[in-house]
């Protein structure tokens, strides 16, 4: 029987196509190295051209940004739906008691949160050049009674005369500068109608992804050949965990960081505590350079109020680091995307480069979602590689075989 087995094997690899033919589809590789060629060779064409891809770009530029928002809203919200279909809630009936408390939460929101940091933010800005010129004077008198002092001297280094000379300027020139942005992107959002109309629509979309966005994962695969569903549903139930332990579990551990940094700010005794804990929050959800963001205006004003803050900050934001990262970021968030810290610096550069402040934000679970993909058909490849390589000795082992 052996032999037998033995014979159709060789039989197999003896028919005149190279294994590697074989292995990539036999005869249909040529046909599909020539459809690779002329789809390169149609982008080649076509880039010289690439006024014809306007009106697309122009459509994705619009659809993109409340479909963003719309998902994050939406794997928010799921949840909640879900717990109110369990207490046999009609969804149509749920849909609308949540969009009823977000708009509750969102009024409450404007009329009495943000006046009040958005007073504090104003303060923080105009008072920002003496807190910057008081640090560099903090700083120069520590390092010239420090044993840094002959070093230091040797320098050559007068802050007065830096101070006089503009450099204390630097602090309305930062006003100046933050004003200017925060002129320019309002003039630019009141005449961006396109991106006005985008927001508006994301209630729309929310709703009618909350009515039926269950169904979609169906509905796509409807649309593949047979063979590819199976895989395509692994596919969408791995995507759709991915997108959904991120978002949820971000926005939770932002909250909690926010909340924590804020009363730990209280205690002790810091200015602009509520504020200093919004933007901590809001930060967080950028892994690695958020928490840089949020504590350098704390540690300017820690410097300019006492030495003994600035420890008494450092003990809090070394607390708040040690319970996220022992305690709440674990529980909320697992090991739902397993990503190596230094894949996560690397994204975040690379996607911060390529898009902006938006590549930054939305870096982490575009690259989750492609590990997925990559993930998916790395293992059916794998599969493919078993069954056309005869030496069992070289299969791989830790893949499944397809059932028969």
């Amino acid at each position: 029987m052996d032999n037998i087995k033995s014979s159709e094997q060789k039989k197999e690899m003896n028919d005149g196509t190279p294994r590697i033919i074989r292995f990539l589809g036999g005869r249909a590789t040529m046909f599909v190295l020539l459809s690779i060629l002329l789809i390169g060779l149609i982008i080649l064409v076509f880039s010289n051209v690439a006024f014809v891809f306007y009106p697309i770009k122009v459509f994705f530029s619009t659809v993109v940004l409340p479909i963003i928002l719309a998902t994050i809203a939406y794997y928010l919200l799921r949840p909640i739906l879900r717990i109110l279909e369990r207490f046999r809630i009609p969804r149509i009936w749920g849909i609308f008691i949540i969009f009823i408390g977000l708009i509750g939460l969102l009024t409450l929101i404007v009329f009495l949160i943000y006046p009040f940091l958005k007073n504090q933010f104003a303060n923080l800005i105009e008072e920002f050049p003496t807190y910057f010129n008081q640090m560099l004077i903090n700083v120069d008198t520590f390092l010239r009674t420090s044993i840094f002092e002959t070093y230091y001297k040797e320098m050559n280094i007068n802050i007065n005369s830096m101070l006089d000379n503009g450099l204390g300027n630097i602090g309305k020139i930062f006003t100046d500068t933050v004003g200017g942005i925060a002129t320019g992107i309002t003039s630019f959002i009141s005449a961006l109608t396109g991106f006005i109309l985008a927001i508006v629509t994301v209630p729309f979309i929310l709703f009618y992804l909350l009515k039926d966005g269950e169904k979609l994962p169906q509905m796509i695969k409807k649309m593949l050949p047979p063979r590819l569903r199976d895989d395509a549903d692994s596919i969408l139930k791995d995507a759709d965990h991915q997108i959904g332990a991120y978002i949820q579990g971000q926005i939770l551990v932002a909250i909690s960081i926010g909340i924590m940094v804020t009363i730990g700010f209280y205690i002790i005794g810091m200015d602009y505590a509520p504020l200093l804990g919004a933007l901590a929050m809001v930060t967080s959800v950028v892994p690695y350079l958020g928490p840089l963001i949020a504590i350098t205006p704390a540690v300017i004003i820690a410097i300019v109020t006492s030495p003994f803050m600035l420890v008494k900050l450092a003990a809090v934001w070394t607390i708040v680091q040690l319970v996220d990262g022992k305690f709440i970021s674990p529980q909320i968030m697992g090991k739902s995307l397993r990503i190596h810290p230094i894949t996560i610096i690397f994204v975040l550069l690379t996607a911060g480069s390529l898009f902006g402040v938006a590549g930054v934000v939305l870096g982490i679970p575009g690259y989750a979602l492609l590990k997925v993909v990559f993930t998916h058909l790395f293992k059916l490849l794998k599969i493919r590689y078993n069954n056309y390589e005869p030496d069992r000795t070289m299969h791989y082992e830790d893949v499944a075989q397809p059932k028969k």
